[in-house]
């Protein structure tokens, strides 16, 4: 078991690990992209990646707080479904309806991948292995479907 300062010092570590080894990789547009932060340009959306000492997951999340603005993000990425899937090569999972760690509402789609521990760095090749091409899928597909949620701003 780690204490709160190790697990937060070897958190930090994969991250800055991966950020530098992602550093390289510019975006679908071809700018200089931070990979860990990923900036999609619309409030209450996001791409988030994460890990603990169980799984890891990659995820479009939307967290409006108003509720009918959540629902017409989401109806507008079930119209782009068939595009994100095709660009990220594969299925992932859809939640119309999720909480957030602190219990706030969200429609999250995401993948996972289980068992891996960010603790432990023998797994560390393994999640930048997932993790990669999916944020640089993710990126490929918001190249091109940003401008459908222009009018959503």
């Amino acid at each position: 078991m780690y204490s709160k300062a190790e697990a937060t010092q070897l958190r930090q570590a994969f991250w800055t690990t991966f950020g530098q080894y992602m550093a390289p990789i510019p975006s679908a547009e071809g700018e200089t992209t931070n990979w860990i932060n990923y900036k999609t340009g619309i409030k209450h959306l996001y791409f988030r990646m994460q890990a603990d000492n169980r799984r890891a997951k990659i995820a479009i999340e939307l967290n409006h707080p108003d509720a009918g603005i959540r629902e017409l993000f989401w109806e507008q990425f079930l119209e782009l479904k068939t595009l994100l899937h095709e660009t990220l090569g594969e299925t992932w999972i859809w939640e119309a309806e999720s909480i957030d760690a602190q219990g706030l509402p969200l429609s999250c789609i995401y993948q996972e991948l289980s068992p891996v521990n960010i603790f432990n760095r023998e797994d560390w090749p393994k999640l930048i292995s997932f993790f990669k091409p999916r944020i640089i899928a993710l990126d490929a597909f918001w190249a091109d479907a940003q401008y459908t949620f222009e009018a959503l701003k």
